[in-house]
């Protein structure tokens, strides 16, 4: 499908002998001369512009299957065509004037060339923002926003590729630095092709108390409780359906549900490629660590040299063409010179929590608080008892007759009219409440006359 889609002859100048040539100077109108412009430009602009960057190139290093004229009309002339020739550019007119784009399709591969070429240095935190985004507008706003939930797959997606590519990036350039004898281009390997184009360019701050990258959990969080919402579901696929992005409700969920869930299964498991990355730069930064600690290694037949000199000097101390100025032991031998054995690590310090006592009047108040709610809960315990305390032997109690002497009796005498209801009707299976002429008032309440009679062959009696 990829050679379906690009011209039979595209790769030809990538893979000839001149192709740093031809990839540097496509790269160059592709940022320059082609990139910003909306339009397409002027075929002699283009010409100019080919004219000026392979000036600077020496003709050696142009040679192709074909001759590069030496003539520097010529030579623009020839790039020209070659390009044309190839498929990279397209060439048409505009009103008379002839004018020059890169073939679409080519245009797409030249990006993706000029990603690689300017390395893979992302920054986790700003790609999961994104995705958050995305996600959480269109949750927010279904209706108009549904697009946002694909822009979200696919950032998650692209995001995905980024990191499960890093790791092979980078066991690459720990190769390379590995086979290098020079120890100055194995240092320039790690330094620039390593940290600077392949190393996360936030990784230091990834799990830092304030960086971006917190919000992954949050990413999990949105993406789960969509999946479990079947009405924003529906919305969702409503709104890409209206907007033409499916041909069926039932395929427009469908999508939904795949972007959500895909969306959800990179995020929860993360943490297996970025164990894989940390294993790559732990392993690196100990390869480095070790070859700068023993770089200069200790000469042992220095220290010999050094004693016999010293012998000398002291042998020779009492001639007088002895200048006293004269000092061996001068740098390059010193302190900063010497391998210096690692320090053992500070034990961490730990210092046991105090005690806290708690405040007698607080544990007062609590206790106070507590033998409140005791006394002003009723309970059909305490109901019972106090019916007991005054039914007559008949069984039957008026409430008029009732004496409410304190708080604790008119706490349970309020609740006497509702016996029959209370405690999920437990009470009212043992006695019965009738409603009577009159009223009822004994300085606590005011209300209707009452009459509560025990119920014959009740066991509690």
């Amino acid at each position: 499908m990829l050679f379906a889609q690009l011209p039979d002859d595209l790769f030809r100048p990538l893979a000839s002998p001149s192709r740093a040539f031809n990839a540097a100077l496509l790269l160059h109108l592709h940022r320059k001369v082609m990139g910003t412009s909306p339009d397409p430009v002027r075929k002699a602009e283009l010409l100019a512009a080919i004219g000026d960057f392979s000036a600077d190139w020496a003709l050696d290093q142009q040679s192709d299957d074909e001759p590069v004229p030496v003539d520097p009309i010529e030579r623009r002339s020839a790039l020209f065509r070659r390009f044309l020739e190839t498929g990279w550019l397209i060439e048409r007119r505009e009103r008379y004037v002839p004018v020059v784009d890169f073939d679409p399709e080519a245009r797409l591969l030249l990006e993706e060339l000029s990603r690689m070429e300017r390395g893979e240095t992302r920054s986790y935190g700003a790609a999961i923002l994104d995705v958050l985004g995305s996600l959480e507008s269109a949750i927010a706003n279904p209706a108009d926003r549904s697009e946002a939930l694909g822009n979200a797959a696919r950032a998650a997606q692209a995001f995905l590729g980024h990191v499960r590519g890093l790791a092979g990036a980078m066991r690459k350039i720990e190769e390379r630095i590995l086979h290098e004898e020079d120890m100055r281009a194995a240092f320039r390997l790690y330094f620039e092709d390593f940290v600077e184009r392949h190393l996360i360019s936030d990784y230091r701050t990834l799990h830092t108390r304030y960086n971006p990258f917190r919000f992954r959990s949050a990413i999990v969080r949105e993406a789960g409780r969509a999946l479990r919402d079947p009405l924003l579901i529906r919305a969702l696929a409503e709104a890409i359906l209206r907007e033409g992005r499916a041909a069926e409700l039932r395929i427009a969920e469908r999508g939904v549900r795949a972007d959500l869930t895909q969306i959800l299964s990179i995020f929860e498991g993360l943490d297996r490629h970025l164990d894989a990355v940390d294993d790559v730069v732990a392993r690196m930064e100990r390869r480095i660590a070790a070859a700068v600690r023993y770089m200069d290694r200790p000469d042992s037949a220095g220290i010999e040299r050094t004693a016999a000199a010293l012998r000398a000097v002291g042998a020779a101390a009492a001639a007088p063409d002895v200048a006293p100025a004269i000092s061996l032991l001068r740098p390059p031998i010193g302190t900063p010179h010497l391998a210096i054995p690692r320090g053992r690590k500070v034990p961490i310090e730990t210092e046991a929590l105090p005690d806290f006592e708690i405040d007698p009047a607080i544990e007062a108040f609590v206790e106070a608080k507590a033998a409140y709610r005791r006394r002003t809960t009723v309970t059909a315990e305490t109901m019972t008892a106090f019916l007991d305390r005054h039914l007559g032997p008949d069984g039957t109690l008026r409430g008029s007759a009732i004496a409410v002497a304190d708080v604790d009796a008119f706490v349970v005498f309020q609740r006497l009219r509702e016996i029959d209801v209370l405690f999920e009707g437990a009470l009212g299976t043992r006695y019965t409440i009738a409603r009577v002429e009159g009223r009822l008032a004994n300085g606590w309440l005011d209300c209707p006359d009452f009459v509560i009679r025990r119920i014959s062959g009740d066991r509690h009696a």
